[in-house]
């Protein structure tokens, strides 16, 4: 599976499950099954690389203003829907997190940023095609630190100045 194929999946089956995260993980292991159980590990490695290359400050003080606050839980939650709302939005938030402000439509607190359910659809997937628990990945674990410059992520005024273009949209912080 290559890069496309990985994107194409997310984008129609976040379309099909118009945006609910939960239907979203419902479809997405409802397609990941049709496909073969070294599909499904191709597609697990694409996700859980995009995962890692997340995992950065810049974006945790994002989670942070948009989600009012973001405990470790929920910023691993918020990087697995970020990868489902495709490849625009989260390649955008990697170089700009800010520019989520324009990326993306709307943001319900209550409904967007934590696509948990997401993170694990491959592996339910591989377990139901083979009976077994989805194998080791053979990525690098991901690092210990977020990358970048620490975030002060409960100083509502450094998240302010960071982030002012998610501020003045969501109005979060």
């Amino acid at each position: 599976m290559d890069e496309t194929e990985f994107w194409e999946i997310i984008d129609s089956t976040r379309e099909a499950a118009e945006g609910d995260p939960e239907d979203h993980a419902d479809l997405l292991v409802e397609r990941l099954v049709r496909l073969d159980p070294d599909s499904v590990l191709d597609f697990a490695r694409h996700f859980e690389a995009r995962y890692n290359r997340a995992y950065s400050w810049d974006l945790w003080g994002a989670a942070a203003v948009l989600l009012g606050g973001a405990s470790d839980d929920a910023f691993d939650y918020f990087r697995c829907w970020l990868i489902g709302q495709g490849r625009e939005v989260f390649e955008g938030a990697v170089h700009d997190p800010d520019s989520l402000a324009e990326l993306l439509d709307d943001f319900d607190e209550d409904l967007d940023g934590d696509g948990e359910d997401l993170g694990y659809a491959a592996d339910e997937a591989y377990e139901q095609l083979t009976g077994v628990v989805a194998p080791d990945l053979g990525l690098p674990p991901q690092p210990t630190e977020p990358a970048g410059t620490p975030v002060s992520l409960e100083d509502d005024a450094v998240l302010a100045a960071r982030y002012p273009s998610l501020r003045n949209r969501f109005g979060a912080v």
